[in-house]
């Protein structure tokens, strides 16, 4: 009598934390969808309206990536100490020398100020890149401050920071997301022209890369921007915002920055938009960092595209 009493606990705890995780999974795909069905119905004639500007009450350096996670802010940022150089003939598959930095992980408050912060990477591997937050960890991927080189992939506690190494890759991977839905890692890399997929094991590593393939690449089909900053939305898709710069004729240097909603499993765009916010010609709103929720019947969206002393920028997009 007793076991059957202990086995009807059990069962009744395993259905209930089932009952949990569904739950859980259902809000995850109702906040996707409906921030899908809000961005898709963006255009180039929407309408973005300033409602805030937070000054940043710390140092930021150079910044790449930001999440939201409760009521703090992450944001990760690449401190250069000794810059790269160009190399007029290019050595050992690099156009510039390594140069010297320091990878940062801040943590900040609703209203500017550092809560928190750690330090990622090693050796020459010191550029944060764009970052990614799956319900429980926030995923930072650190790199080499120069095209096709090496990067470390790390998964980081946003209570603690605490980071732990998930895997080592040859190339600079300058963003990540994590689909928790099929347990893969996407990853962009330098300038985003290559498109990145690892399968993960069940404890959030990759399990080997020997043997049966692990990972694809493709190549990116959208070219009219460079993402820098992308967020997993469920159960497939990833919205990127960055931008590119063009040299005009009798104008100068002016960059285009904008946002892109896309199809992981197609590995291309399904919807894009430009965004016209500029901090000069030369410096959209989309400088790297970027981050939105649901505001309402509509999406509000965080920006920090300024270096050093930085303002997190909050616009709401409406038609």
């Amino acid at each position: 009598m007793k076991r059957v009493v202990f086995a009807w606990i059990l069962v009744s705890i395993l259905l209930s934390y089932s009952g949990i995780l569904c739950a859980k999974d259902m809000a995850s795909v109702g906040r996707s969808e409906t921030i899908i069905q809000f961005f898709t119905e963006l255009t180039k004639s929407t309408k973005w309206y300033r409602v805030d500007e937070i000054k940043l009450k710390f140092r930021t350096y150079h910044p790449q990536g930001l999440v939201r996670v409760g009521d703090y802010f992450y944001l990760s940022s690449v401190e250069e100490t000794v810059p790269t150089k160009k190399i007029e003939t290019p050595q050992g598959g690099y156009d510039r020398t390594p140069g010297e930095g320091v990878g940062h992980l801040f943590k900040f408050a609703s209203k500017g100020e550092l809560v928190s912060k750690a330090t990622l990477g090693e050796g020459t591997v010191y550029h944060p890149g764009g970052i990614d937050y799956d319900g429980r960890y926030i995923w930072v991927p650190v790199a080499e401050y120069r095209p096709n080189s090496q990067s470390i992939i790390y998964r980081v506690d946003p209570e603690t920071l605490q980071a732990v190494e998930v895997f080592r890759f040859k190339d600079h991977i300058g963003g990540v997301v994590h689909n928790t839905w099929d347990e893969t890692l996407h990853g962009i890399s330098w300038g985003s022209r290559r498109l990145y997929t690892w399968k993960l094991n069940g404890q959030s590593g990759v399990a080997s890369f020997e043997g049966v393939p692990l990972f694809k690449k493709q190549m990116n089909r959208s070219h009219y921007i460079d993402y820098q900053d992308c967020h997993f939305l469920a159960d497939k898709y990833m919205l990127c915002g960055g931008l590119n710069s063009y040299n005009i004729p009798n104008v100068g240097k002016v960059a285009l920055g904008g946002l892109e909603l896309v199809d992981l499993d197609l590995q291309d765009a399904v919807h894009q938009i430009p965004v016209i916010l500029y901090i000069n010609p030369t410096k959209p709103m989309t400088q790297n960092p970027f981050y939105f929720d649901i505001n309402e019947n509509h999406l509000r969206f965080y920006f920090i595209p300024e270096d050093n002393e930085s303002t997190l920028y909050v616009y709401d997009a409406l038609n």
